[in-house]
């Protein structure tokens, strides 16, 4: 990185990059029960919303293993023991029970 030339300049941009961010970028409200983070679309069926909770399951077992890989002891287990709950979780939402096609 070039060491500054203007001190002036360099501040006013500064100072002008600030106030951008202050009126362009407001932080965002923090979440209530009342406000969440993410919501639906409107129209997802509970079958579409069973089967995107258990790719999302599946997706973080996989980099749950995947990180248990490269660690050792303490963390390892409680890595390998987090991808276990996550499997169990995904097998109990695809569970059918009696041989029925779904929930």
């Amino acid at each position: 990185m070039k060491p500054s030339k203007n001190d002036e300049t360099d501040l006013d941009s500064e100072a002008a990059r600030r106030a951008l961010d202050y009126y362009l970028n407001p932080n965002p409200p923090r979440p209530t029960l009342d406000t969440k983070i993410w919501t639906l679309h409107e129209g997802v069926t509970s079958e579409q919303a069973l089967e995107h909770a258990i790719a999302l399951l599946r997706c973080a077992a996989a980099t749950a293993q995947e990180t248990a890989t490269h660690q050792h002891g303490s963390q390892r287990e409680l890595t390998y023991a987090l991808m276990h709950m996550m499997d169990m979780a995904r097998a109990l939402l695809e569970h059918k029970p009696n041989g029925e096609p779904g929930f």
